[in-house]
């Protein structure tokens, strides 16, 4: 039977599974978060469609061998007409420990597994700043982490081969 440590997560059952890969949670919290409204409360009156434009972004950063940090910044912006009536930012982060994985995997758990478990609490957290800001919940769809993750990759992938077919063109020019 496996031991209990001091934080209540249970111990490895042998020495194979601790030399394996790894994955845990260490820590999930919020970084960053704000909320604008700049036209409250003239904007309650508002009967025209409002406009809502989503943008997201993912950074990483390693902070020792086996433990990264991701941040996952969302931004919704709410307007009508060109008149803004709201801004809700948050940046949502987590420590991650991952250890044992080949280069690829751990980048494909950086940039889609860890991200997707964010996802939730950033989206809660939005939805939860724009009612406390008196307008409507809004709730933002799901996201398929795993297609953007692997829509980066056949980007990554394009510019790589394009700055090698402009080497080689500029090698071949050189040469000629």
């Amino acid at each position: 039977m496996a031991e209990e440590l001091n934080n209540g997560a249970a111990a490895p059952a042998d020495a194979a599974t601790e030399n394996g890969p790894s994955f845990s949670i260490e820590k999930i919290y919020a970084k960053d978060v704000s909320f604008e409204a700049p036209g409250t409360p003239g904007v309650f009156n508002e009967q025209a469609q409002p406009q809502l434009q989503m943008n997201m972004n993912q950074g990483v950063q390693r902070l020792n061998d086996n433990a990264y940090e991701v941040v996952l910044s969302l931004t919704l912006t709410c307007k009508v007409e060109d008149k803004s009536i709201y801004l809700a930012e948050v940046k949502q982060a987590g420590v991650f420990g991952l250890s044992g994985f080949d280069p690829q995997t751990l980048d494909g758990l950086l940039g889609s597994h860890c991200p997707s478990i964010l996802y939730p609490y950033a989206r809660q957290l939005v939805s939860d700043l724009i009612q406390a800001g008196g307008f409507p919940p809004f709730y933002l769809q799901p996201i398929n982490f795993d297609a953007l993750y692997a829509e980066g990759l056949r980007q990554r992938q394009a510019q790589q081969q394009a700055a090698g077919d402009s080497l080689a063109n500029t090698d071949a020019a050189g040469n000629a």
